[in-house]
C-alpha cells in the first residue's frame, strides 16, 4: 500500500512538471511575436521609428501586420546616433528632414527621411540624396537652388541628423516604407497614386 502511493506521487509530480513546463514554452512562444520592432526592422532587407512624447497617427493603409512601434526604442536609437560633421550627402538628407518635419514626431521624420532614400532607389530620381533634394520643384524650402542657414547648434538639427543617419542605413521600420511622395495633410492635391500612411501631418504615397 505504501509502494503504491508512493509511485502515484512520482506520477502526480511528473505530469506537475511537464504542466508547468509546457505552460511556461506556451508563454514564451506568445512573447515571440511581441518583440520589440526593432528586430523586426533588422531582418527586412529595406526596413523602415519617435521620442516618448509621440502623438503620431500612424494610419497603416498597407494592412500589415508589424508589432506595435516602441518609440521609446526608437528614442534611444537617435540617441545613440554619432554626432559631428556628415558627409555631404547626408547633410542633404538631414536638411530635407530638417525643414520638411522638424515639428513632427520622430516618425514622422523618418518617414520623411525613407521617402528621399527611396527616391534614390527608385530609377525615376537622381541617385543620390543632394540630386533628390536640390531637384527642380520638388522641395519649397529649396530657393535658388539653395539651401536655407540651419542653426546647427540646435536640438532639432541634432535630431535630424540622427534621423538622417536612420533613415540612410534602414535601421528602424516606418508604417510609409514604399513611399516616394507626401503632401501636408491640410492639402488636398489630385493624385492619381496609392495612399500608404498618414503620420503626423503628412500623407504618404507611392
Amino acid at each position: 500500500m505504501i509502494r503504491r502511493l508512493g509511485s502515484l506521487g512520482v506520477r502526480v509530480a511528473t505530469l506537475s512538471f511537464m504542466m508547468t513546463f509546457l505552460g511556461a514554452a506556451g508563454s514564451g512562444a506568445l512573447a515571440a511575436t511581441h518583440r520589440p520592432q526593432i528586430a523586426a526592422a533588422q531582418a527586412d532587407p529595406s526596413p523602415l521609428s519617435t521620442d516618448t512624447s509621440d502623438a503620431a497617427s500612424a494610419d497603416l493603409a498597407t494592412g500589415d501586420n508589424r508589432p506595435a512601434i516602441d518609440r521609446r526604442s526608437l528614442a534611444k536609437l537617435v540617441s545613440a546616433q554619432p554626432t559631428g560633421d556628415l558627409p555631404r550627402e547626408l547633410e542633404c538628407l538631414a536638411g530635407a528632414i530638417y525643414f520638411e518635419a522638424k515639428s513632427e514626431s520622430l516618425l514622422g521624420q523618418l518617414a520623411v527621411g525613407r521617402v528621399i532614400v527611396n527616391r534614390t532607389r527608385s530609377g525615376r530620381f537622381p541617385a543620390s540624396y543632394c540630386g533628390v533634394v536640390f531637384q527642380h520643384s520638388q522641395f519649397s524650402f529649396i530657393r535658388g537652388n539653395v539651401m536655407p542657414a540651419i542653426p546647427r547648434s540646435s536640438r532639432s538639427w541634432r535630431t535630424a541628423t540622427a534621423i538622417a543617419q536612420i533613415a540612410h542605413e534602414g535601421s528602424w521600420a516606418s508604417p510609409a516604407e514604399g513611399a516616394l511622395f507626401f503632401h501636408a495633410a491640410r492639402v488636398t492635391p489630385n493624385w492619381k497614386l496609392t495612399r500608404v500612411a498618414q503620420i503626423d501631418r503628412h500623407i504618404f504615397f507611392r
